[in-house]
């Protein structure tokens, strides 16, 4: 996609570290406080048992993911450098040891420039915050917050059992650490039409984040999702609808804001729908085309005199 449409997270890798940088996924055989009963045991619905994330088998230890995740992007895309990426369930769920432990292991690798560690925005205690603004002091470092929606309703509906301010409260201390955040959104949530999900985007431009994961939501076997959708109280969107949702979002989101995913990547062998979701150059495609049809770019809708810039 063009770069002028929006500010890709390749450039600003490269911008930074003068060559290709690419994500290591990796699972570090953690929990999610929504399903060990801390918060609740079901889970999101849209999540399965392996936590929505990579489908490592969690027994491979992090130098072990490390090593073979650099061998095969290496080879596909020819990186250079690498950013730890902890993937799979709430990874600021453990005791802090453990936590430091883990990080500290991926950044062992010299290749390794920076950790990116996703969670959700009520497992982020001040003693986490703490452990990552050290490390970002000679690394880079990214947050990335699980918000999904900005719409309370939606939050119950998906079953993510927290509140938009426990989202802005993170982000709060976070920043006063200097600590980067990256917001994740999905479009296409069940109850949700195209004002809604613009809404979500109004709410993160008001906010004090970095960047954004833009995901569509696709169902994925064996999650409550499925079985709304088996029963047809749940339907996917259709690429176009995305394509437009994506497009509009990107609008409303300041200019200076990386946008670090525009769709999903889900697993061919997990899918149950949209089956377009697997196309993911037709979908990029397809979001490039709207914007340029309707003449849009990221923060086009922008209003800096409501919001005060934000995504510094």
């Amino acid at each position: 996609m063009a770069a002028t449409l929006y500010r890709d997270y390749n450039s600003y890798l490269r911008e930074i570290f003068g060559c290709r940088v690419q994500k290591i996924s990796l699972d570090a055989g953690l929990s999610c406080p929504n399903r060990d009963g801390t918060v609740g045991k079901s889970g999101c619905i849209y999540c399965n048992d392996r936590g929505s994330g990579t489908g490592t088998a969690p027994l491979a230890s992090i130098r072990e993911q490390i090593r073979s995740g650099k061998e095969r992007l290496a080879r596909r895309y020819k990186a250079k450098k690498f950013i730890a990426y902890f993937q799979s369930f709430s990874n600021t769920h453990a005791p802090l040891p453990r936590l430091a432990s883990l990080y500290g292991e991926a950044l062992e690798d010299p290749d390794v420039v920076g950790l990116s560690i996703g969670t959700r925005p009520d497992c982020v205690g001040d003693d986490v915050l703490g452990l990552l603004a050290r490390i970002g002091e000679s690394r880079l470092i990214w947050l990335e917050l699980g918000l999904q929606s900005a719409k309370e309703l939606t939050l119950e509906l998906i079953g993510r059992r927290h509140s938009g301010a426990a989202f802005t409260d993170a982000v709060r201390r976070a920043r006063a650490r200097n600590i980067s955040i990256c917001a994740h959104v999905i479009l296409g949530l069940p109850g949700e039409n195209l004002d809604d999900m613009l809404e979500t985007a109004r709410f993160l431009a008001r906010q004090d984040i970095q960047a954004v994961k833009i995901h569509l939501l696709y169902v994925v076997k064996g999650t409550a999702l499925h079985e709304m959708f088996e029963r047809g109280a749940y339907s996917c969107l259709s690429r176009e609808n995305y394509a437009e949702a994506a497009a509009e979002f990107l609008a409303l989101l300041p200019p200076k804001c990386i946008i670090q995913r525009l769709t999903g990547d889900p697993h061919p062998e997990e899918l149950v729908a949209p089956a377009w979701a697997l196309d993911k150059r037709k979908n990029l495609d397809a979001v490039r085309t709207y914007m340029e049809q309707n003449e849009l770019y990221q923060g086009k809708r922008w209003l800096p005199d409501f919001t005060g810039e934000k995504c510094r």
